[in-house]
């Protein structure tokens, strides 16, 4: 929280992070996908702030989508609202492009056909990957 009692933007960045920590590793190791909790790097980051989101004691609503599925990369899009309703105001808008990272040889890998599916399917269907924080 900064000064004005606002969710900075360091704040800001690991709400993201746990939004989508769930969906990589929990969801997708469910059915059998360990590769996303064996490595993953996050190659961009970019934050749109709309309106601030004051400290308040209320939960957030934070909505994840698939904007783009390439061979070794993903773009997740998400929405940030100062409340738990959709109705509630669109305090900030960003993306990350996150690529899949094999540990042991320290270099990118393509996405398998499996997780290309998960991703299409938890993200694309479903409309968003919400998460409440």
């Amino acid at each position: 929280m900064d000064v004005f009692g606002h969710v900075n933007h360091a704040n800001m960045v690991t709400l993201l992070e746990e939004a989508r920590v769930p969906l990589l590793f929990g969801d997708a190791t469910r059915p059998g996908l360990p590769g996303f909790a064996e490595g993953i790097v996050v190659v961009r980051l970019s934050v749109d702030y709309r309106a601030p989101v004051v400290v308040r004691g209320v939960e957030v609503r934070v909505e994840i989508s698939l904007r783009e599925l390439r061979f070794a990369s993903f773009t997740l899009d998400y929405e940030v609202r100062d409340g738990l309703s959709e109705k509630d105001t669109l305090a900030v808008s960003a993306q990350t492009v996150l690529a899949p990272y094999d540990m042991r040889t320290g270099r990118p890998r393509r996405l398998g056909e499996d997780e290309r599916e998960f991703l299409r399917q938890r993200l694309d269907e479903t409309g968003a990957g919400g998460s409440d924080a």
